[in-house]
């Protein structure tokens, strides 16, 4: 056997530990408003409402990252192995994952304002981009069958991959709404993060794969 080929359960606890850490990143970019100590209630209230782009951002991004954090955890219910290239490839996901708290953080303070296509435009190509080289490690992971379970239906996989392309070309779609309308932008986003929410999952492929 290949001595570069290796199991997998290094890589996924530091892949977790890499994601735990970007989603509560995220909630840093929540202020605690600041008011006059003579401001009442009814002030504060109203500034807290005044920071819905940073909910909206935060929601957004949580829910990205949490989908494809999801959707990490099904690749490595069907692979088994590991080699250099595949620990690099996850490495460049991670790298985007870390990311995303900054892109959050510009939509969040210039929605509603001058420069909101801009920082659109970067959230939504920063999510681009994730999508792409998520896309890159399952196509490398499928492409190497020593890599899998044995017990994998290949005709299954691979409609569980044509699901995966979807990602790269509506984020895209996202991104050149930026400069067009940044709310629908935003809402491509979060139709995207809903849909992946609910993937094809690596049970139904290795159980029918099984019975095949």
């Amino acid at each position: 056997m290949d001595e570069s080929i290796v199991g997998t359960g290094r890589l996924e606890a530091f892949s977790d530990g890499v994601f735990a850490i970007a989603v509560t990143l995220l909630v840093l970019n929540i202020k605690v408003p600041l008011l006059s100590e003579t401001a009442n209630g009814a002030k504060l209230l109203a500034a807290l409402r005044g920071q819905w782009p940073t909910y909206l951002a935060y929601v957004t991004s949580f829910l990205t990252i949490l989908i494809m954090w999801v959707n990490h955890h099904t690749i490595f219910r069907l692979v088994r192995r590991s080699d250099n290239t595949l620990f690099l490839l996850n490495g460049l996901l991670l790298l985007c994952i870390t990311f995303v708290p900054f892109p959050t953080s510009l939509l969040a303070e210039y929605i509603g304002h001058q420069g909101e296509h801009i920082a659109a435009a970067v959230y939504t190509g920063t999510l681009t981009v994730l999508a792409i080289v998520f896309n890159l490690l399952w196509y490398y992971a499928v492409s190497r069958r020593q890599l899998l379970r044995p017990d994998i239906n290949l005709a299954l996989m691979k409609r569980f991959t044509q699901v995966y392309a979807l990602g790269p070309a509506l984020y895209l779609l996202a991104f050149v709404l930026a400069f067009v309308h940044v709310g629908a932008s935003i809402a491509v986003c979060v139709v995207l993060g809903v849909t992946f929410a609910l993937p094809i999952t690596p049970g139904a492929i290795l159980q029918r794969g099984a019975r095949e």
